[in-house]
């Protein structure tokens, strides 16, 4: 994982490192209380917007980590960069369902830090090869 060189830098950083815990507990009060975090794809499960803890983390991420083995799918950083309360970061995600297969996709992230937490986190990520999967 690069070396922030932000405080904001530090806060996605640490956002990704508690998310590929997989204790979404530990995770809610890295979230801004009015968060948003938009799967910017078509086609699979999950797109669109979703808003605040609940909507993040009990209807979104809670059954998304259910389709995996206990312990996995973690997402790596590999690059951040930022400006002001943008943070972009190249990621990579090792994982697998509970299906068997294995889960390796490469995405990107826009993520706007307000008062110290993830406010709003646009995912892009390949879709093709979720939906050849799922």
């Amino acid at each position: 994982m690069p070396k922030a060189k932000s405080r904001n830098e530090e806060i996605v950083k640490k956002f990704f490192k508690t998310l590929s815990t997989g204790n979404l507990d530990k995770l809610r009060p890295l979230l801004h209380k009015d968060a948003t975090w938009n799967v910017m794809a078509t086609g699979i499960p999950g797109v669109g917007e979703k808003k605040g803890h609940k909507g993040i983390l009990d209807e979104f991420l809670g059954p998304v980590r259910g389709m995996f083995v206990d312990g996995h799918l973690k997402v790596l950083v590999d690059c951040v960069v930022s400006k002001g309360p943008m943070v972009a970061i190249e990621a990579h995600s090792i994982g697998q369902f509970k299906n068997g297969k294995d889960y390796n996709n490469r995405y990107a992230f826009m993520i706007q830090i307000k008062d110290g937490k993830v406010f709003a986190l646009r995912e892009y990520m390949d879709s093709y090869y979720v939906s050849t999967l799922v």
